[in-house]
């Protein structure tokens, strides 16, 4: 089921409903059915899949709070990592392996036919895999106590809002909210609706339509693209992306809101970073704080304190760091690239960010010695120019046609032409405005509304009018959201 079909919005408004009018444990166990039909809308026989790994999770937290012996509760927390991380193997990564294996066997001369695998990636299965984890893991650091009511966990795990592409949440965050119901009010309701609205408006207006020209710009055979091109469609696939992503991430949260349920944000104009720090403050907040707390500091040796927001950047320093504590970094950011796909491109993005926080922290006793308006008029642009950049291993085909694309942008003589469409440059330009001018506009109108309440009426109205229209009139064919493959 996708956010942005019919189906879905009389599945959420029937939810909703059923969600204020039913006690407790009623109530829970339509959250669970619900989510479980949402989820087997895809591929029903998927769903045991999720059920045993949630289950193994349930059934492992309560022993490990169980026992005293510091010894077994590490091998209670190897059984939950191996059963999901085996099966997200399995479904994920085994073909990506397997291929590349035989591949080095025939290097060396060992001409065997390889075997023949075809795996369905479950939908999800990354977030939801990533979401038990992290509840066994706190459950075996102590920072919260197991929970006895397997229906209720089961909610915290495949709450349909979130289930498919998060945000990835922390049993702390919303077992007590599902636990027990806030007392009704409109100002959820009308938040929530608000927030699917701007959620369905990055979707369909934008970024559904930006995909069309990011497919045909990434079509054209690299060796008749300028490095203008290259650029152009870097920026382009970087908009698309984002509307793409945060449009689910507003649905997510707004649909949970309908129900009294707060998420935290995923998202906060990441395109407006000063640095690539900041951007992993504000680019898929949930993410970067699960990556933060259950593998860097892990891996860094450095103590993890009981919180889920803030990005992996909070615990990068700005300082130069010991030498474990830059292996941690490139080590987790290659596992961070992996996460998002089986193939060597999505490594070679996540070491590309490593390197560029890296660079960063090297170079902050340098940049700490600047004038402050220096370091805001350098910040930004550098930091937009190499993160866009970023996206073409993401986007790209693979490794050859990664390094070409990459390596028109430091050819000076690639520059003298232009090989996509004239419109295409004139909407990447106008998408970048278009944020700019979106972050100015908010901060605008929280001040006039704050200065001016009775102002604020006729504003949303107008604007929820022209937002409505225009999701209507662009509304097409549903076109799955990008993360769904992830």
């Amino acid at each position: 089921m996708i956010f942005n079909s019919v189906t879905f919005l009389i599945f959420l408004a029937v939810a909703t409903v059923l969600y204020w009018v039913l006690p407790r444990k009623p109530r829970l166990w339509v959250i669970f059915l619900l989510s479980m039909l949402f989820y087997g809308f895809w591929r029903f026989e998927f769903v045991p899949l999720m059920l045993i790994s949630s289950t193994t999770d349930y059934l492992v937290a309560r022993s490990i709070s169980r026992t005293k012996d510091q010894r077994r509760k590490r091998l209670l927390l190897f059984v939950s990592l191996f059963v999901n991380l085996g099966l997200l193997f399995v479904f994920k990564y085994l073909m990506f392996f397997t291929e590349n294996l035989w591949a080095g066997l025939a290097l060396i001369g060992f001409e065997t036919t390889p075997p023949v695998l075809n795996i369905i990636l479950p939908l999800g299965i990354s977030f939801y895999t990533f979401q038990t984890i992290s509840y066994t893991v706190d459950v075996y650091r102590g920072f919260i106590e197991p929970e006895e009511d397997y229906v209720l966990y089961s909610c915290y795990v495949m709450y349909f809002p979130q289930l498919v592409a998060g945000p990835i949440l922390r049993a702390k965050e919303v077992i007590t909210q599902l636990d027990v119901r806030p007392d009704f009010c409109w100002e959820n309701l009308s938040t929530g609706l608000r927030r699917i609205l701007f959620g369905l408006f990055l979707k369909v207006v934008l970024a559904d339509n930006i995909a069309s020209i990011v497919d045909a710009g990434f079509s054209y055979p690299v060796d008749t693209l300028s490095a203008l091109d290259v650029w152009t469609l870097a920026f382009m696939f970087g908009f698309q992306i984002y509307f793409d992503f945060s449009a689910y991430s507003h649905i997510a949260i707004g649909s949970a809101r309908l129900m009294g349920i707060h998420f935290p944000e995923n998202f906060n104009f990441p395109y407006l970073a000063s640095s690539p720090r900041q951007f992993w403050r504000y680019w898929h907040i949930s993410l970067s704080s699960w990556i933060r707390d259950y593998l860097y500091l892990p891996l860094a040796g450095t103590p993890v304190h009981d919180r889920s927001t803030g990005g992996l950047s909070e615990a990068v320093p700005e300082r130069q760091s010991p030498p474990r504590e830059t292996r941690a970094l490139f080590l987790t950011w290659a596992i961070m690239g992996m996460w998002h796909g089986a193939a060597w491109t999505f490594v070679v993005w996540g070491l590309w960010h490593a390197v560029l926080i890296y660079a960063y922290r090297l170079l902050q006793p340098i940049r700490s010695r600047l004038p402050h308006i220096v370091k805001a008029i350098t910040g930004w642009p550098i930091t937009l120019l190499l993160v866009m950049l970023s996206w073409i291993p993401f986007r790209a085909r693979g490794l050859p046609e990664t390094v070409e694309m990459l390596s028109k942008t430091i050819d000076l003589s690639a520059y003298r032409t232009l090989g996509l469409r004239e419109n295409t440059y004139l909407v990447a330009a106008l998408m970048l405005v278009s944020i700019i001018l979106a972050y100015l506009v908010r901060e605008f109108y929280e001040k006039l509304v704050h200065s001016r309440p009775l102002i604020r009426l006729p504003l949303e109205v107008a604007v929820l009018t022209v937002a409505i229209g225009l999701v209507f009139i662009f509304l097409r064919p549903i076109q799955q959201f990008i993360y769904f493959q992830f």
